[in-house]
């Protein structure tokens, strides 16, 4: 069973189907709706390209070319960050989060190993907005990579400074700057500080709502596929997320 509303499958069906009409594609073994059903399997319940392929009657490199080309057409449609904050009201603040997207070992373990989850993965930066939806996914980094270097590397922190957009993040962005607002960090701190911390907390707290429902989609909780993959996955995710939720 698969939990996705059928509009949501026939979304990603019309994308296959503008994709092959602008590239004249000869027939297919699957249809376009048939191709949107594995791909979505694919990514929501993680199953392998042999499980997929055996479950929808072709072979395993068929349904590897079938995920891939569906995964790059939805990752079009996921706006990027300038997108995003250009739509958000500039009066409203935002959360930003980083989140580590487990993967398998790889020939490169170093870049890869976070000591914060101790876990091999890639780390991605969130931006919510205060009840939680996620505005934008940025593109997946080497686990190791410092929270606040992300969000740096992705120009999150310049792109919120030009626009004057207020962001609650965690302990891991002091120093940050700009708008950015973390709590104080210290033992017996005076009650004011300890209050402000209180509130932070919770008007944080909604910003966690993205990141799990991004591991919702069971391909995020262990990745098996090529890290230099994994950006483009995020994006597509994304993308139906933000149809599933408009539709």
């Amino acid at each position: 069973m698969l939990d996705i509303p059928h509009e949501v499958v026939e979304h990603v069906s019309w994308l296959i189907y503008a994709r092959r009409r602008e590239l004249r594609s000869r027939w297919r073994r699957l249809s376009c709706f048939q191709q949107a059903l594995p791909v979505l399997v694919h990514l929501r319940k993680n199953e392998t390209l042999h499980q997929v392929g055996a479950g929808f009657g072709v072979s395993t490199a068929t349904a590897g070319r079938y995920v891939t080309e569906a995964v790059d057409i939805l990752a079009d449609q996921a706006p990027t960050l300038l997108d995003a904050l250009q739509d958000h009201d500039p009066n409203e603040f935002l959360i930003l989060d980083g989140t580590l997207i487990r993967t398998d070992r790889v020939a490169a373990d170093a870049p890869y190993y976070s000591q914060q989850h101790r876990h091999h993965g890639m780390n991605v930066a969130v931006l919510a907005r205060p009840d939680g939806t996620a505005l934008w996914y940025s593109r997946a980094l080497p686990g190791r990579t410092h929270d606040l270097t992300a969000a740096r590397a992705h120009g999150v922190i310049q792109a919120c400074l030009t626009r004057q957009i207020l962001v609650l993040a965690d302990r891991g962005y002091r120093g940050a700057g700009a708008t950015v607002r973390t709590p104080y960090y210290g033992r017996d701190l005076p009650e004011h500080y300890a209050q402000f911390n209180r509130d932070h907390a919770q008007l944080r707290a909604p910003g966690e709502r993205a990141s799990a429902r991004l591991k919702q989609w069971r391909i995020f909780r262990k990745a098996r596929c090529s890290p230099n993959r994994i950006s483009r996955t995020i994006a597509a995710v994304h993308a139906i997320e933000t149809a599933w939720r408009s539709g």
